[in-house]
């Protein structure tokens, strides 16, 4: 059984004074510097900006990563890639965060209510939908009544999420009633199902469609018009370096930030 009381034994004894000789001598020893003036324990410090940000967001935050880590030496950007709904539950939860990117407004402005946001959210691009299929549309679809096809697989995203309240929107103005065979949690998940041919179309944004390259292809339609998802940025309250989080909403809404994000399919605002 060990001994769980305040006196050590003589055994515990010599190696805790060893120990604390060890830390006596390296708290004496001289700090290294670099040729820059730097010390050791400078050079080694790095700054991590965490993003939580829509799954439709994906490539285009991964390519402004890069060129925002080459002009903020020693910082990472890490993210967190998700449906905006869950992304706004972890953040409300405590999860730690320095900025919020959500692909409809709807879910910001309750993350703003909770108090989770710091100042006021910026718009920073928009998104419509397409109906993405296997390359080579074995199932023929058209448009948006072969979704209500028997023979027709379709996947969507959950209602709860931003792409989920867009479809939905979208075959309401079409009056066009789908049994969808899954309901995913993002865009990305819904957007594997058609990619691994699983299903035979599903309703993804038009970002998505030009990321998956010739694995897919997209078809647009009209009543996408009235499922516009506009996307707004915002720093997280609890962020412990606003500075760095406002510099990353800051390259998002530059002008280079918008020519990224046109590039990947997506409107301005």
């Amino acid at each position: 059984m060990p001994d769980r009381s305040g006196s050590p034994a003589p055994g515990r004894r010599a190696a805790l004074a060893a120990a604390l000789l060890l830390s006596v001598v390296a708290a004496c020893a001289p700090v290294e510097e670099g040729a820059d003036g730097a010390t050791s324990t400078d050079a080694s410090a790095e700054r991590t900006l965490t993003v939580f940000a829509a799954a439709s967001l994906t490539g285009s935050f991964e390519e402004l990563a890069e060129r925002f880590e080459d002009g903020h030496a020693g910082t990472r950007v890490e993210f967190n890639f998700a449906g905006s709904s869950d992304l706004a539950a972890q953040i409300a939860a405590g999860a730690p965060a320095d900025v919020f990117a959500s692909a409809n407004t709807s879910t910001m402005r309750r993350a703003v209510e909770t108090g989770a946001i710091a100042g006021e959210p910026e718009v920073f691009a928009r998104n419509v939908m397409e109906i993405a299929v296997p390359a080579g549309n074995p199932a023929r679809i058209e448009d948006l009544d072969d979704l209500a096809r028997a023979d027709v697989k379709v996947a969507l995203c959950a209602e709860e999420v931003p792409c989920g309240t867009a479809a939905r929107t979208a075959l309401e103005e079409a009056g066009v009633q789908v049994d969808p065979v899954t309901l995913e949690q993002d865009v990305k998940a819904a957007l594997t199902k058609v990619r691994l041919n699983e299903v035979d179309a599903a309703l993804v944004y038009r970002t998505d469609v030009r990321e998956a390259g010739d694995a897919v292809e997209g078809i647009s339609f009209p009543e996408a018009r009235s499922a516009v998802n506009d996307y707004p940025i915002a720093v997280v309250a609890e962020s412990a370096q606003a500075d760095l989080a406002e510099a990353w909403v800051g390259l998002v809404t530059s002008d280079e930030g918008r020519a990224v994000l046109l590039d990947a399919g997506f409107q301005a605002p």
